[in-house]
């Protein structure tokens, strides 16, 4: 299939797909004329790419982890061991970033109930 039919049965622009191709994520073959061709197991691939990157993870982090994930069931799952590793420290970094987020916030509601009463 061309980037647009696989555009349009995965929901992403062929932008995005070029993109992922660039990153190193997606590898179309190539007819003579230089269109990209892609397969039905890239349909899945791109699904993937996105559920990963809907997590948080970056493009480089996905080419990384990529092979040790299987589809079970419609869910993705490591197959590597030490890809959990990786993904636990991933989400900390999260839960870190959000406590900032929040003591951040709670900062700012202080300063803004504060100038209320003031006024």
């Amino acid at each position: 299939m061309r980037i647009g039919q696989l555009a349009r049965r995965t929901g992403t622009s062929q932008r995005a797909l070029r993109y992922y191709e660039a990153q190193g994520l997606l590898a179309p073959t190539r007819q003579a004329s230089g269109y990209r061709v892609y397969g039905d197991d890239d349909v899945a691939l791109v699904h993937r790419i996105r559920t990963l990157l809907a997590a948080g993870l970056t493009t480089a982090q996905i080419r990384d982890v990529l092979p040790c994930l299987v589809d079970v069931e419609g869910l993705l799952t490591p197959d590597c061991p030490e890809l959990v590793d990786g993904l636990v420290q991933e989400r900390n970094e999260i839960d870190r970033a959000i406590a900032q987020l929040r003591a951040t916030r709670s900062n700012l509601d202080r300063i803004i109930g504060g100038e209320r009463r003031a006024g």
